[in-house]
C-alpha cells in the first residue's frame, strides 16, 4: 500500500529563514472500473482502497447490498469491481459525483426516506467527536486530511482522507464489511454537509450525521425531505440541530 504522507524540504520563515524537513499528505489519482464498463477516477488517500470501494457502490447507489459486489481487485492504483446486478445500467446513469452538484433534485427523488426510530444522547455525540480527534493522526501531522467516524453499538471506525466525501464512503465500506447495522449508526465528520453527502446517507439508511462544521442549503434540504438528523458545529460540548431533532436526547 502506497504511504499517507511524505517528508519534503521546505524553507520555514519565523523572523528569519531556515530549511527544515516537513510532512505533507499524499494523494494519489485512483482510477476504479466497475463491470468492465463504467469507469471513474478520484484523487484520494491510497489507504482503505477496498472499504472506499465498498463504500462508494454503497453511497453511489450502484449496488443495495455489499453482497452484490462478487469481486473487488486492487493493482497499485486500480481498482476493479464486478457487481452483480440486472439492473446496474440503470443504476450507474443516477450517479451523484462526490465532486458534483448539478442533478441532485432528481436524484434525491430516487432515495428513499431513512426509516429509523434510532437515538442517541448528546453525551454519545460529544464522546464520538472526542474519539475522532484522537484519531486524526494525519491531520495532526499535515493539516491535510479529513476524517470521518461511523459509531454502532460500542464499535467505533474511524479514516482520514484528503477528501471528505471519501472518507465517509471509506467508512460505509468498512462498516458494511463489518455487518454493521446501518439503522442503528452514526456518522461523524469533519467538512462541510451539502447535498451529494446527505444523499450518500441517506441511500445506506444511516438516520443521524454530525459535523464540527455548516450545512449548506442544499444539504439541509435532503436531510428534511430524507429524514435524516442533521448536526453541524461540534465543537466542545456545542452543536446546532438542523433537522429531526428528535432523535437527540438530553
Amino acid at each position: 500500500m502506497l504511504e499517507m504522507v511524505k517528508r519534503v524540504k521546505a524553507i520555514r520563515y519565523e523572523g528569519e529563514s531556515s530549511e527544515v524537513m516537513e510532512t505533507i499528505v499524499n494523494d494519489e489519482e485512483i482510477e476504479m472500473t466497475i463491470n468492465d464498463n463504467f469507469t471513474r477516477r478520484f484523487s484520494i488517500s491510497p489507504n482503505s482502497l477496498r472499504e472506499f470501494t465498498v463504500g462508494y457502490l454503497l453511497g453511489e447507489g450502484l449496488t443495495g447490498s455489499a453482497d452484490n459486489i462478487t469481486n473487488i481487485s486492487i493493482k497499485e492504483n486500480t481498482i476493479k469491481a464486478e457487481i452483480d446486478l440486472a439492473d446496474f445500467d440503470i443504476r450507474k446513469e443516477l450517479v451523484v459525483g462526490s465532486d458534483c452538484f448539478g442533478g441532485w433534485r432528481t436524484k434525491i427523488e430516487f432515495v428513499g426516506k431513512v426509516k429509523s426510530d434510532y437515538t442517541i444522547n448528546k453525551d454519545d455525540l460529544i464522546e464520538a467527536f472526542t474519539m475522532l480527534k484522537k484519531e486524526a493522526v494525519v491531520w495532526k501531522a499535515t493539516g491535510g486530511t479529513h476524517i470521518a467516524g461511523i459509531v454502532y453499538e460500542d464499535n467505533f471506525i474511524a479514516i482520514e482522507d484528503v477528501s471528505r466525501h471519501v472518507a465517509v464512503d471509506k467508512v460505509i465500506g468498512a462498516a458494511a464489511i463489518k455487518k454493521y447495522d446501518f439503522s442503528k449508526s452514526f456518522i461523524v465528520y469533519s467538512g462541510r454537509m451539502p447535498a451529494d453527502m446527505l444523499i450518500k446517507i441517506a441511500r445506506v439508511g444511516i438516520p443521524i450525521i454530525a459535523s464540527n462544521a455548516a450545512p449548506t442549503t442544499s444539504g439541509f434540504s435532503v436531510a428534511d425531505e430524507a429524514r435524516i438528523t442533521m448536526i453541524g458545529f461540534v465543537r466542545g460540548k456545542r452543536f446546532n440541530i438542523y433537522t429531526h431533532p428528535q432523535r437527540i436526547s438530553f
